[in-house]
């Protein structure tokens, strides 16, 4: 790997506007999943349990691993989807002592209403993303 030894004015420029674009998306997701009455983290989840690669077991550490958190943290997560009657707990089939969570019909519909309103504003904001990373990694050195 090629050492960098500082980046040009232009440079910085570039990644602060493409950091500005990803806290925009940010704060719009996060105000997006408050007005329906759910933690931004807990649509995280949700979302992560949804988009599982084929063959990965829907287990809270598996949700701890995709959301960069500690495994104690998602299991206080998980606990509050499970409140919420957004998740529940299930023993996987193949070995009684795995728990799997699974998203119950009603974590499934909230999932869904935020899911296209995010689509929605990524089809709306999308394209001044991707100018912002195209900007940082496409440039020459």
């Amino acid at each position: 790997m090629k050492k960098i030894e500082d980046l040009t004015a232009a440079e910085y420029r570039d990644l602060a506007e493409f950091r500005r674009q990803i806290r925009r998306f940010l704060w719009f997701s996060e105000g997006v999943s408050r007005q329906h009455d759910i933690e931004p983290r807990q649509h995280q989840a949700l979302l992560a349990l949804k988009g599982l690669p084929e063959g990965v077991s829907p287990t809270i550490g598996e949700v701890a691993s995709r959301l960069f958190i500690q495994h104690h943290s998602a299991v206080e997560l998980v606990n509050r989807l499970a409140k919420a009657g957004f998740v529940e707990r299930k023993r996987a089939e193949h070995d009684k002592r795995e728990v799997w969570i699974r998203m119950t019909p009603a974590g499934a519909a909230l999932l869904r209403k935020l899911s296209l309103t995010h689509r929605l504003e990524l089809e709306r904001s999308g394209p001044e993303l991707a100018r912002a990373l195209g900007a940082v990694i496409r440039k020459p050195r």
